[in-house]
């Protein structure tokens, strides 16, 4: 019998409505949340011309090499395996969100991009909006971060599919220290979206960017990675928001031609898996603790139950406190 990866099931699409009491009363910016980094690259499209958010020497190589070179950049452009309800489904509550229109195209339609197009970003709203409807106490952290050949009519287009997809479900911009799951229950909030553009400004449901920082370490290897990691999580105390660990390592180019025919997941994530776990094990939730951990290909190892495992330890905290 063929075992599935551990990452892959629906054990935990109700985790955050099955937290105790005590966790449900505190700022979400205290839990512990799992999340994935480059969240929609489960498919790309190999047909379409390579995203604008690729430098010039990428897509020459794309034109002259056509086929041959976006197989390659399917390798290094996929971050994540799991569909957005099979993420959902393993408890990954945090998705990293990259978009751009299509040069060329007409009309003002948006899609998810990391090097090549993936799907248009209205199915992979929906799909979220769906798991929600399902799960009203399940709360999604929806971050915008990266925006490409958009202009103002692209921004007030994607900003109103939002609104139309997910409604009431919206989450109104206040004070990140007042974010709580009972707060959010009680509202019927379920989606905190962060828009990292001046789109977003004066919109009350749009959350700037600056809500949620998600340092980036930029190395190829785990040992700085770590030790940014810990330098970030001592300065995000003063900062007074969300915050999120990215728990990635990232390729340079020559990382890219050693590893040519393997790829991103086997070439250089697989091999420092363990590492890269030894750290979210040894992390604690709280005050100058973790928040959102991100990670690519969550189904991998058991990613997400080891971040919500996490949150026990602010149980057993809270229970050694003296009364």
């Amino acid at each position: 019998m063929k075992t599935r990866p551990a990452g892959i099931g629906s054990a935990h699409a109700d985790w955050m409505g099955s937290l105790p009491p005590k966790l449900s009363a505190m700022p979400l910016k205290h839990l512990a949340v799992p999340g994935s980094h480059d969240s929609f690259t489960y498919w790309v499209d190999v047909h379409a011309p390579v995203g604008p958010d690729q430098k010039a020497y990428v897509k020459y190589l794309a034109t002259m090499f056509s086929v041959l070179a976006k197989k390659v950049m399917v390798k290094w452009s996929m971050t994540q395996n799991l569909t957005f309800k099979e993420q959902l489904d393993a408890g990954i509550r945090y998705f990293d969100l990259r978009v751009s229109s299509k040069p060329g195209e007409r009309g003002k339609e948006i899609y998810f991009i990391h090097g090549l197009f993936g799907h248009k970003v209205r199915d992979g709203l929906v799909e979220i909006n769906t798991f929600l409807s399902g799960h009203k106490k399940e709360v999604v952290f929806l971050d915008f971060n990266h925006y490409y050949a958009m202009n103002a009519d692209h921004h007030t287009h994607l900003i109103n599919m939002l609104q139309e997809v997910f409604g009431s479900k919206l989450c109104n911009h206040g004070a990140v220290e007042g974010i709580t799951l009972d707060y959010l229950w009680e509202k019927g909030y379920q989606v905190i979206v962060f828009y990292h553009h001046p789109s977003g400004k004066d919109n009350p449901i749009m959350w700037p960017g600056n809500k949620i920082p998600a340092p980036w370490a930029n190395t190829t290897e785990p040992r700085k990675l770590i030790q940014f990691l810990d330098t970030t999580l001592k300065e995000r105390a003063k900062q007074g928001s969300f915050h999120v660990s990215q728990a990635i390592l990232t390729p340079r180019v020559n990382t890219v031609a050693k590893g040519l025919v393997w790829g991103l997941r086997n070439y250089l994530v697989e091999r420092n898996l363990p590492t890269i776990m030894s750290w979210v094990e040894a992390q604690k939730p709280g005050v100058d603790g973790v928040n959102i951990i991100t990670s690519d290909f969550v189904e991998l190892t058991d990613f997400a139950n080891i971040v919500i495992k996490l949150n026990n330890l602010l149980l057993s905290e809270q229970d050694s406190k003296p009364r």
